[in-house]
């Protein structure tokens, strides 16, 4: 967070390249991950699979004109929700995290999908989104 807050908000709404998201998409794109897979997240610890409904993740990015945004507020917000999903992530209990579900569309949604075929756990699927997050701040950091 203080890396990230170290970029004004004029560098924050520059991309890398054309075509590409610049930092405060990036961070919005995370936000948007972030609120998704909080729902997910509370909702797989009543649920036998994982299955979720998926989402466009550019036209989210598009119509919240996150480039227009302010900076801080965006970081304000990121940081918070994370915050807030850690929370959920540690107070999950170990049964649900480590349960087999044989019915799961982590294939379509997940950063890293379980191989083709196998069981999923909650708890796959909570390191995944990590590792989505981290790639994506590895990616704002960089500049």
């Amino acid at each position: 967070m203080p890396r990230m807050a170290e970029l004004t908000d004029a560098d924050a709404s520059l991309p890398s390249a054309p075509g590409k998201w610049c930092p405060k998409e990036v961070i919005g794109h995370l936000i948007d991950s972030a609120s998704n897979n909080h729902g997910r997240f509370v909702r797989a610890q009543g649920m036998p699979g994982l299955r979720f409904e998926g989402y466009d993740q550019d036209h989210w990015v598009r119509v919240q004109h996150y480039r227009s945004a302010d900076w801080r507020e965006l970081l304000t917000l990121w940081s918070a929700l994370n915050l807030h999903l850690a929370y959920v992530m540690e107070g999950t209990p170990a049964t649900e995290l480590t349960r087999a579900r044989v019915e799961h569309d982590l294939g379509r949604i997940a950063f890293h999908p379980p191989d083709l075929g196998e069981p999923a756990t909650l708890l796959h699927f909570m390191a995944d989104y990590v590792d989505h997050l981290e790639h994506h701040l590895r990616q704002v950091l960089k500049r």
